[in-house]
């Protein structure tokens, strides 16, 4: 069985594998042991802190298969995207020039770098083992997530966002950075990436124009990619795309990147998840397959289960699930169809 539960000390070694095989951009997830091992100790805080806002928290989880005792995979979620610093992105809009003696208005697309996002929730860090691409279980680690945010609304803000890894090629090039990024920071994409996700996002304050890059006098290898997924991204999209997420006017200021976003409470598995309470059984009459939460904070656990479930009833599971939620009868837990 995997189950999704919270990231813990021990888990450091396993953690810096999943880093080695991530997909480049996704930059908080570095193959760097002393950062790894600070974002541990940051989530392990955020989940023992008592919180009535959201702030800086960082809840860090990891999906374990518990018959072979390894990590499969992880995905996050950071309470406020610009807490401590400005959470910077590109926002693509026309800019709108006119003439009256000519009777001309003409609007050219444009990438300004910009801080609009800083307030929301961010969905980041997501990577799974790739023989589980495409199964419940990439559900699992994406979705657990937001019924955990069901659970805890408090602690999250009214909309969350994530970014999608835009085009790069087998190489590690990306045309984007290649035509934007690349003159203004010298360096290779895949070290600007690496960079990003060992330090703080205020050196792009920095480094980065203020001033609007005009996207029709860029070569077209780069405007092909605003806004396009890189192949290995595309499950994290659909799977929130299915959630009620929808790509807006930014991208990422590596790679083009889509950014989606979405109201908390219309989130799918947040808007029509179900609380429901725990019936231990010793069979189960399975009808249909669901993505199962406790209520817990710091022994949050979630799992994808077989069950006969009626709204209003009582949920039966066997002793392996309740074990693995850590669940007793009467308890709380939270559930929605696969």
């Amino acid at each position: 069985m995997l189950v999704l539960r919270p990231v813990e000390s021990a888990d450091l070694h396993q953690l810096q594998r999943l880093a080695r095989e991530s997909l480049v951009g996704v930059t908080s997830l570095t193959d760097d042991c002393e950062r790894l091992r600070e974002r541990i100790e940051q989530s392990c805080a955020s989940f023992e802190k008592s919180v009535q806002s959201h702030g800086q928290e960082n809840y860090f989880f990891v999906l374990e298969d518990l018959t072979e005792q390894r990590l499969v995979g992880c995905s996050e979620i950071l309470a406020t995207a610009g807490f401590t610093e400005p959470f910077y992105s590109l926002r693509n809009r026309p800019f709108t020039s006119a003439c009256r003696e000519l009777n001309i208005e003409h609007g050219v697309p444009a990438l300004s770098l910009c801080h609009d996002l800083s307030d929301h929730t961010l969905l980041r860090g997501f990577h799974i083992n790739r023989m589980l691409e495409r199964t419940p279980h990439s559900e699992l680690l994406s979705r657990a997530r937001l019924l955990f945010i069901a659970t805890h609304p408090q602690r999250f803000a009214a909309a969350v966002i994530t970014e999608i890894v835009g085009y790069s090629t087998n190489e590690g090039h990306s045309p984007f950075w290649d035509a934007v990024g690349q003159h203004f920071f010298d360096l290779p994409y895949v070290e600007a990436e690496r960079l990003c996700g060992q330090q703080s996002r205020g050196f792009l304050a920095e480094l980065m124009p203020h001033y609007p890059i005009y996207v029709p006098m860029l070569p077209q290898a780069a405007q092909d990619c605003i806004g396009k997924i890189h192949p290995d991204g595309q499950e994290a999209f659909d799977i929130l795309e299915r959630e009620g997420f929808e790509t807006n006017s930014y991208v990422d200021l590596f790679d083009g990147g889509p950014t989606m976003c979405a109201r908390t409470a219309a989130i799918r598995s947040i808007a029509q998840s179900r609380a429901g309470r725990v019936q231990p059984g010793c069979s189960i009459d399975a009808r249909g397959r669901y993505l199962v939460s406790n209520d817990s904070l710091n022994a949050y656990r979630a799992i994808v289960a077989d069950l006969d479930y009626t709204a209003g009833q009582p949920v039966i599971l066997d002793a392996d699930m309740c074990a693995v939620l850590r669940v007793t009868e009467g308890s709380e837990i939270r559930l929605i169809p696969l």
